[in-house]
Order: C-alpha cells, then structure tokens, then sequence
C-alpha cells in the first residue's frame, strides 16, 4: 500500500523506522544514534516524498551509499514509496553527536565510546608543519573497564576506530575516535 498525504506516518514513526537501521560497520548501533540521520521530513510541495538528510562520519565514509539504500529499504518496507536522501556536509559530523544510548551500545559491543576532549590528540599546528604531542585520553576497556589501556595503532578495523590494547585483561579492542 502506498502511502498518500492523508494517510502518511508521523515524523516520530518515520524516526522510529529509522532506530531500527543498524550502521553497516557497526550493527550493534543505529544510523539514528550515530546521529548521522540529521532530519527526516515530508516534503512540502510534493507531500508524499519523505526526506531524510543524512551526514556521513567523514565525507569519503565507504558506508555512505549502504547507509543510504538501507534507510530507503526500510522506509519503503513500511509502504513509504517516494524517499529522497538528501547528503549534508555541513557542519560536518562529530562524535559529539552519538546519542548516549550508542555510547553504551559501543561498549556493550567491545568498542570504547570516544572521551570526551579526546580531539586534541588529532590537532596540527600547521605554523609548525608538525603534529601536536598531547596527552593521549585516557580510555577504558570495554571488556574489563580498566583505564590502564595503550593505544597500539592509530588505525583500527575502520577509519573511525583506533586500536587499543589493555594492559590488564591484556585484549585489544577498538576504540571509536573523536572527530
């Protein structure tokens, strides 16, 4: 059944729909609580076409396309039949954006959320053409929540995610960078 303006779901289903899509590198969170679904409206002109505005993690994100046809798949399987992805790159995503519910998903799933403040270690002091030395942040384990952890590599299963080895239970685990 298609769905017409006078029988059309709400905004809040439409969001509730949209929970239900898992992140393709991540299933144990939601493209919702990424925060990269960053708005989801019935067009105005053409009241049967939903609009679902998206933001990627970075702009060349490999997922972007997978998100995109899930969240289509998903509002169709629900009898929505017109769906428009709108991509918006500004302002650009930030970890800052991951609902608090992720977060917990993230370490439910052996991933530490990122710390807050933890963007510095990234920051280039281009005066100097060299990068800034700063304190790592200091993150807990996800399986034995130990905050004795050592990042191993800067460059973990994703281009997201460090990698990260606890020196109490001994385990590597991911640890999702601030961005």
């Amino acid at each position: 059944m298609e769905v017409g303006t006078e029988a059309r779901p709400s905004i809040a289903t439409l969001w509730s729909w949209l929970e239900q899509v898992p992140d393709p590198e991540i299933p144990a969170v939601s493209v919702v609580d990424l925060g990269i679904v960053r708005d989801v409206v019935w067009d105005p002109v053409e009241g049967d076409v939903c609009i679902v505005t998206v933001t990627p993690t970075y702009s060349g994100c490999p997922a972007t396309d997978v998100i995109g046809n899930q969240i289509r798949d998903a509002l169709e399987a629900h009898g929505v039949a017109r769906v428009r992805l709108e991509l918006q790159l500004s302002p650009a995503w930030t970890t800052d954006w991951l609902s608090q519910a992720a977060r917990e998903k993230l370490r439910v799933y052996g991933i530490a959320p990122p710390v807050a403040g933890g963007v510095s270690e990234q920051a280039v002091d281009l005066s100097q053409l060299r990068r800034n030395v700063g304190s790592t942040p200091s993150v807990e384990c996800p399986r034995c929540g130990s905050s004795r952890t050592e990042l191993t590599s800067q460059f973990g299963s994703t281009p997201c995610k460090a990698l990260y080895r606890c020196n109490a239970c001994l385990e590597p685990f991911d640890y999702f960078k601030c961005h």
